[in-house]
């Protein structure tokens, strides 16, 4: 008895180690060959999803953030509905007309050009100045104490910014059900639709999902900054890899600057403040003019400033072309704005900084620290279309 189920068992061993020394004949493959045809016809994606899991540094998560999930087809989608300029009115622009990534996914004008020409009444938001969209932007994922999105905060999850983006005249001007009916007639979009949301028909809600799986995939969170503080002590001491100048404009920064912008480089510390660049109301009174609260009018989102070098022009109407001119500003140009935050005043006056030039220079030098090298080039972030 023993010998005859001995053998079996013996020939069943030698096949298996004979079948691992062999070339594996089945290949697995994320995207059917008829998939991967049409596809490849129009954009370059790989042959399985890239990983969009955020992986924040060890400063980051000791300042208390953590990144909700990401679902990877989801935001496979939700790139390249980012890059399509098919969804709007034209067919000449798409989220990232906007936001460049070669620029922290800012734009390099004062105002953002959208379809036929027609400009817009902001300087668009630098996407790369987040540490992580998925850590403390969208009340829908990280409640209500979240960040929400545009200059006046009017937008509380990433699908709402992208509907009112979508739908403004100035920006892509169309309407969802026609956005629906693009994404239907493009052949790429049903193996990503398929594999996002289980069949190749989509709705306006799912659409707005995707992009916002990818939106809040995006966080800069390299840089030399990050590198330095990752490797612990008190964020407010000296970091031995700055120079002298960078270290000096981080004391600066961190006695002047920190206490709205956050130390950590994190989450901002406020929602949103008057920072004195208008003495009165103006045309935009930002998150006063959506509130209709006296106290907020003229305030806007305070952004975090991640990649700011890269992000010129500055506020949220890009009047400040340079850095130095920011720096200037919060120097000797603070106006006496009715709602000024009482951070930015001394004895009820607009606060003086009283820089040196080469403190100015080193506060510069210090942003620039700020820049993050890898999220700029990062494949995963970048326009897929051929």
């Amino acid at each position: 008895m023993f010998k005859r189920l001995l053998f079996p068992l013996l020939c069943t061993t030698i096949i298996l180690i004979a079948s691992c020394n062999k070339d594996p004949e089945f290949t697995y493959s994320f995207y059917t060959p008829e998939e991967m045809q049409v596809l490849s016809q129009h954009l370059t994606l790989p042959e399985k999803p890239d990983d969009y899991t955020v992986h924040l540094p060890q400063n980051l998560v000791n300042a208390g953030l953590r990144a909700s999930a990401i679902d990877q087809n989801k935001a496979v989608l939700g790139r390249v509905l980012f890059y399509d300029k098919r969804l709007s009115k034209d067919g000449t622009i798409s989220c990232a007309s906007c936001h460049k990534q070669e620029i922290g996914f800012s734009d390099d004008k004062r105002v953002s050009t959208g379809v036929y020409g027609r400009l817009g009444s902001r300087n668009a938001i630098a996407l790369a100045s987040v540490a992580s969209f998925a850590a403390y932007y969208g009340t829908d994922i990280n409640g209500s104490s979240a960040i929400r999105f545009f200059w006046d905060n009017r937008a509380p999850t990433a699908s709402e910014q992208n509907k009112g983006s979508l739908a403004n005249p100035a920006e892509m001007d169309m309407h969802m059900n026609e956005v629906v009916e693009v994404v239907r007639s493009q052949p790429y979009y049903q193996p990503l639709l398929r594999k996002a949301f289980g069949n190749s028909d989509v709705t306006a809600d799912q659409m707005n999902e995707a992009i916002a799986h990818f939106v809040n995939s995006m966080g800069s969170y390299k840089s030399k900054f990050d590198e330095e503080a990752s490797k612990g002590g008190l964020v407010t001491s000296p970091f031995p890899g700055f120079t002298e100048s960078e270290n000096h404009g981080k004391s600066i920064y961190m006695n002047n600057c920190a206490k709205c912008h956050s130390y950590e480089m994190g989450r901002p510390y406020l929602f949103y403040a008057s920072n004195g660049i208008d003495a009165g109301l103006t045309n935009d009174n930002g998150v006063g003019s959506i509130s209709g609260i006296t106290e907020q009018m003229g305030c806007f989102k305070v952004p975090a400033l991640r990649n700011i070098a890269l992000t010129a022009p500055y506020m949220h109407d890009g009047r400040f072309q340079t850095l130095a001119e920011v720096v200037e500003h919060y120097n000797s140009g603070i106006q006496n704005h009715p709602n000024l935050h009482y951070r930015l005043k001394e004895n009820g006056a607009p606060k003086r900084m009283n820089l040196s030039e080469s403190d100015k220079q080193d506060l510069i030098n210090f942003l620039h620290t700020l820049t993050d090298p890898h999220f700029i080039v990062d494949p995963r972030f970048s326009n897929p279309f051929k």
